[in-house]
């Protein structure tokens, strides 16, 4: 999704973020890409635009945008955390081989509630389902390495 910066400008101005060019720059490179970017992706990317930005800069931002719930964390078990611009409840396919993280749009899983006793008293306020496995290029790697295997 392609986000003009009078609609950046509104969505900071509405969770209490100083609008800066360069947190402009980072908020829009998230927003428009589905690949979950590490903080030094998101360096490299935004870097070409803004040549004056520092990857403190970069960190400090996440930071920012995350706390005020304007993007998010994905942290699923790789070295590094991941983020996704998408806030929308959604959910994730992970690869376990090259760590491709996908969007999974699904209003079955959207609905998933815990029964009251499975609950154990918590007010649960929100979910997330991952499925872990081996995208197409992995699989097809791997068939490629051990064409015998089942």
């Amino acid at each position: 999704m392609k986000l003009d910066p009078q609609d950046i400008e509104a969505r900071f101005r509405r969770h209490a973020v100083r609008v800066t060019r360069q947190r402009a720059a980072i908020y829009a490179a998230l927003v428009e890409t589905t690949s979950h970017p590490s903080a030094d992706d998101l360096y490299r990317l935004v870097k070409r635009q803004q040549p004056m930005m520092s990857r403190n800069t970069v960190y400090y931002t996440l930071g920012v945008l995350r706390n005020a719930g304007l993007i998010r964390e994905v942290n699923v078990g790789h070295d590094m955390a991941r983020y996704d611009g998408n806030v929308s409840l959604h959910h994730h396919l992970i690869c376990l081989g090259c760590g491709q993280i996908l969007d999974v749009l699904d209003e079955d899983l959207n609905r998933l509630q815990l029964s009251n006793g499975q609950a154990r008293g918590f007010d649960v306020l929100r979910h997330r389902v991952e499925f872990h496995g081996y995208c197409v290029s992995c699989q097809q790697a791997e068939r490629n390495v051990s064409p015998r295997r089942k």
